[in-house]
C-alpha cells in the first residue's frame, strides 16, 4: 500500500529506510563474504529493482592482480571470484532482500569494475515494494 495523500501506517517504511537497511545489509555482506567492506554503499529503489551501488570494493590482493604482466587475466580472476562467492551466497542475500522488501527476488545482476573498485548489485523483484 503506497502512501495515501501523506497517511502511512505506523509500521511501514519510508522509501530512503528501505534503502538505508539495504546497504547496511550489503555493507555487512561485502565484510562477511567478501572479506572486506566497501567505502561507500548506495541502494535506489526503482520500481521492481533494487540497485546497489558500492565504491572500493576490491582488495589489495585483488588490485594487485589487475596490475601484474597479464592485467586482462587479473581482471578476468576478480571478477570470476567475486562472481562465484556472490552466487555461494545467492540465497542468503536473496532472503535478506525479501525480508526488507517484502517481495521475492527474481533475478540477480552485477558486475565489478578493476578499473574505478565499483560493484553493482541489481535485484529484480518479484512487485515492487511498499513504502
Amino acid at each position: 500500500m503506497r502512501r495515501i495523500m501523506g497517511y502511512a501506517p505506523a509500521n511501514m517504511k519510508t522509501k530512503g529506510q528501505l534503502e538505508s537497511e539495504i546497504s547496511d545489509a550489503i555493507t555487512r555482506f561485502e565484510k562477511d563474504y567478501m572479506g572486506r567492506g566497501p567505502l561507500e554503499t548506495r541502494t535506489m529503489l526503482i520500481e521492481d529493482m533494487v540497485v546497489v551501488r558500492l565504491r572500493g570494493v576490491l582488495t589489495p590482493a585483488e588490485r594487485q592482480l589487475t596490475t601484474t604482466e597479464n592485467p586482462l587475466e587479473g581482471l578476468r580472476l576478480v571478477k570470476r571470484m567475486r562472481m562465484e562467492l556472490i552466487e555461494t551466497a545467492r540465497p542468503l542475500l536473496d532472503a535478506v532482500i525479501e525480508q526488507i522488501t517484502g517481495s521475492p527476488v527474481v533475478s540477480l545482476h552485477t558486475d565489478i569494475s578493476v578499473n574505478t573498485g565499483e560493484r553493482l548489485i541489481i535485484f529484480v523483484l518479484k512487485e515492487p515494494p511498499v513504502y
